[in-house]
């Protein structure tokens, strides 16, 4: 399944849809402003929250968690010595590993696990400003584009700390 996602361009407190391929509004980020750590919501079409992302309060890394029922359902963080400059680490709650490698800040990356790919993104699906694709080849969809969430949002912080040296 292909989706489109808006870049992060956004700040907290912003809104935006993920579409499928035919352009129907299948899930909503909403940003929670006004929270004293970055929090977003993966909602279903109805306004059902099937995700919570938000940024690890104190940690070695930057880290993002991904909670289901206020369970967490996956830590995604940067690895901590990488030879590639752009590597996260996604540990999931059943104790598989993702990794997502590849140009995290200009969105053509992939989600791996040991059984293959689990997703991948590209600005070259779509040729509307400020979006790119995410193909997702897993079964819990959601899960995939929480992560995919996380891994933007900490790939900005790095973007936005670069720019600041």
């Amino acid at each position: 399944m292909k989706f489109m996602m808006r870049e992060r361009m956004f700040s907290i407190g912003d809104d935006f849809w993920i579409e499928d391929e035919a352009g129907d509004r299948v899930f909503l980020v909403d940003g929670k402003a006004l929270r004293l750590r970055q929090t977003f919501e993966l909602k279903g079409p109805g306004g059902e929250v099937l995700a919570v992302i938000r940024k690890k309060m104190v940690s070695i890394r930057d880290t993002m968690l991904v909670e289901r029922d206020g369970d967490t359902v996956a830590k995604v963080h940067k690895k901590l010595f990488s030879p590639l400059r752009h590597k996260m680490v996604v540990e999931l709650a059943d104790g598989q590993e993702w990794t997502a490698t590849g140009d995290l800040i200009e969105k053509n990356y992939r989600i791996e696990s040991d059984q293959g790919v689990v997703a991948q993104t590209s600005r070259k699906w779509f040729r509307i400003r400020d979006t790119y694709g995410i193909e997702v080849d897993h079964p819990d969809v959601p899960l995939v584009l929480a992560v995919a969430v996380a891994v933007d949002e900490l790939a900005e912080d790095d973007r936005h700390r670069d720019e600041g040296d």
